[in-house]
């Protein structure tokens, strides 16, 4: 994908949705790793790899449209981050294990997946802000 029309999509939908285009590129590098065909073992799509039913909930037709997949990941992630007061690490890891699996732990719960995750998209939010 051409990585001046992926900044101009990120930005956008980044501001709109009261977001950090850093913390947008950061999920979208650890989730496709910038590949808008990507698809993972549990079916999530595209470049912010949405679920199915995230996806819907968003209004994602398409989700291996770029436009469409980053708007509803950011939506999605604008509701994470207020559902969670702010608090960085609880949204990323309800974006990767479900806000349900969160709320019961209390916090990141202790799947190694899901840790990892939060370190992974944690280190290149701040290897980006440096």
């Amino acid at each position: 994908m051409d990585q001046a029309l992926l900044r101009g999509i990120v930005t956008e939908n980044a501001r709109s949705s009261g977001l950090s285009p850093q913390l947008v590129n950061a999920i979208i590098d650890v989730e496709s790793h910038g590949d808008p065909s990507a698809v993972s073992r549990a079916g999530a799509q595209g470049l912010m790899q949405l679920m199915p039913d995230t996806a819907a909930t968003y209004g994602v037709v398409d989700a291996f449209d770029p436009e469409e997949n980053v708007s509803g990941g950011c939506r999605y992630m604008e509701y994470l981050l207020k559902r969670y007061h702010g608090n960085v690490k609880l949204a990323l890891a309800a974006y990767n294990a479900g806000p349900g699996v969160v709320d019961a732990a209390h916090g990141v719960p202790s799947f190694a997946e899901t840790r990892a995750y939060v370190a992974r998209v944690s280190a290149a939010l701040h290897s980006t802000t440096q």
